[in-house]
């Protein structure tokens, strides 16, 4: 199993979540919304060897994008091959940051031209403003993450060759399950997006992308081997950008 986007230090208890997965063999990316989260997680990270540490400047905290976390981001793009969270956010919640959102992205863009990095981004309300950015930069493939957009950018997207990341949300509404449709088999990825998605009044862990499984098998109509199969060697092409 993989969990291709999972917030690790905002656990209550992140030691404890971190080693479950280890014990587990769920090859995690721990993504980090400031570059100084990443930082401060970096030492605590070293003795989990399926946990891929990410270094992040989230869209919604782009009142924080000072000029020494973008330092700080870049710096440490230069030691790390994973990267989020990153992208744009022009939702109710983070359209205020707009313009802000997309210098921070530009920059990012710039530091990832012509290098390998697994990227897992943030698109809402905002994905084809992503994916013609992505373009204009050359970056990629990338991973959507929770990707929320209409299909035909989605279609758009996909046939660029770029991933999608899907998780425990997504499978339970009608909006979630008509996008999970839509993705191409080789293209899709499992996610949690842990702690903020809930599962019986609890915080999802990685271990949850179990159900996203169970669900595929059903969707796909094949039995859980072949789904399992399928999303290793897609996961497998993604950690391939990393290297």
């Amino acid at each position: 199993m993989h969990d291709a986007h999972c917030h690790l230090d905002l656990y209550s208890d992140p030691y404890q979540v971190a080693s479950a997965t280890e014990n587990a063999n769920i090859t995690t990316i721990a993504v980090t919304n400031l570059p100084s989260a990443y930082l401060a997680a970096k030492p605590h990270m070293r003795r989990f060897r399926s946990l891929k540490l990410a270094v992040g400047l989230h869209p919604l905290l782009a009142h924080e994008h000072s000029s020494q976390q973008k330092q700080l981001f870049q710096d440490s793009i230069r030691e790390t091959r994973f990267v989020g969270e990153v992208g744009l956010d022009f939702s109710k919640q983070g359209i205020e940051t707009k313009d802000k959102q997309l210098e921070s992205f530009r920059f990012i863009l710039r530091l990832l031209q012509n290098t390998r990095r697994f990227v897992t981004l943030h698109s809402r309300r905002a994905e084809s403003s992503v994916f013609e950015l992505l373009n204009e930069y050359q970056v990629g493939p990338v991973v959507f993450h929770w990707y929320s957009g209409s299909l035909k950018t989605l279609e758009r997207i996909a046939e660029a060759g770029h991933y999608f990341s899907i998780n425990t949300s997504m499978i339970k509404s009608k909006n979630g399950q008509q996008i999970i449709k839509c993705i191409p088999k080789d293209q899709i990825l499992t996610e949690t997006d842990g702690p903020f998605i809930k599962i019986d009044n609890r915080s999802v862990v990685p271990a949850d992308v179990q159900h996203i499984q169970d669900y595929l098998s059903d969707l796909w109509g094949c039995n859980l081997t072949t789904v399992q199969i399928q999303l290793e060697n897609n996961f497998v092409q993604c950690l391939k950008l990393a290297t």
